[in-house]
């Protein structure tokens, strides 16, 4: 009787463990695994004026044409974008901006030259396995008027010409001109009278000294 118990104990034991088991694998069976890591949000997008370097990590909010600039993204990464305009006021946007873009291997991506309607706006910028609600960005677009051209400097009315020029005629006696103008027959006369008064009183003084 001892000898046939030991046997009976150990299929006791058998069964215990076996149930063990099975009650393990079950727990274990509806523990979920680890999901793997999917690509993060970990870098950033910048808006930038066409005149500014792809990589330069300033943000410019006042544009007028301007770009996308992603960068620190993971490699290969696939993005998409909305842009659209904010607010209800007179400097509301009133465009619609859509596309994609794709990182290098660097993490780095930009779009081409992008151009909206003046007013307030608002990107949406997402990686195709993110979570929520992605990169945004408010900016605005302004393209203001070119400054006008500078008003010319008025022609003088005066006469005699513009600036610089003469004004009225030559002095007097400062040229042959004048001078002719003024030689009429009044003074062409008074100019015989005076060389004939001279003549005689040459002649009066030159007969002197022999008594005439």
């Amino acid at each position: 009787m001892p000898i046939a118990a030991r046997p009976r104990r150990a299929s006791g034991r058998t069964a215990a463990l076996a149930a063990l088991t099975v009650a393990a694998g079950t727990v274990l069976i509806g523990v979920p695994g680890t999901a793997a890591a999917a690509p993060g949000d970990n870098g950033d997008v910048k808006i930038h004026n066409p005149d500014t370097d792809p990589g330069d990590p300033r943000n410019e909010p006042k544009v007028c044409e301007f770009y996308l600039d992603a960068l620190n993204f993971d490699a290969l990464e696939h993005f998409t974008y909305t842009i659209d305009g904010q607010g209800n006021g007179p400097n509301a946007g009133t465009g619609h901006l859509s596309g994609s873009a794709t990182a290098d291997a660097n993490g780095a991506a930009h779009t081409g030259t992008l151009t909206l309607p003046d007013g307030l706006y608002k990107l949406v910028w997402k990686g195709d396995n993110w979570q929520g609600a992605g990169k945004q960005k408010v900016f605005t677009v302004d393209c203001t008027s070119p400054s006008p051209s500078p008003t010319p400097t008025p022609t003088s009315t005066r006469p005699g010409g513009g600036p610089g020029g003469p004004n009225g005629g030559p002095p007097a006696g400062g040229g042959g001109l004048a001078r002719d103008a003024a030689m009429g027959p009044v003074a062409g006369a008074a100019a015989v009278g005076l060389a004939a008064a001279g003549g005689a009183v040459w002649l009066r003084l030159r007969r002197r000294p022999h008594g005439a």
